[in-house]
């Protein structure tokens, strides 16, 4: 089971795309539990991007929402940790 780590720009565009339409909060809250246990569950449609954003991962939590992420190594434990970095609608995180 992976870790997810949040960063500041992820939390502020979270909050910022939840007060839109709070009954994504539940959507995106389920989405994180399936992250951590297979981030590349087919349910999440996970798929890695190319051009400038070439090393970082995409999936899906509804219709019109994407959280954009990358896998590291955690250098204190060694462990893969799933790092978030930006959600949104579609044309807005790409």
């Amino acid at each position: 089971m992976r870790e997810l780590v949040l960063t500041p720009h992820f939390k502020k565009a979270y909050r910022k795309f939840v007060r839109r339409n709070v009954n994504l909060q539940t959507r995106i809250e389920n989405t994180f539990e399936q992250m951590k246990l297979d981030v590349f569950a087919t349910s999440l449609n996970t798929h890695k991007l190319s051009g400038d954003l070439s090393d970082l991962y995409a999936c899906s939590c509804g219709f019109d929402c994407r959280i954009v992420f990358t896998i590291e190594t955690d250098k204190e434990t060694g462990k893969e940790v799933i790092i978030l970095l930006n959600i949104g609608k579609h044309d807005d995180v790409y």
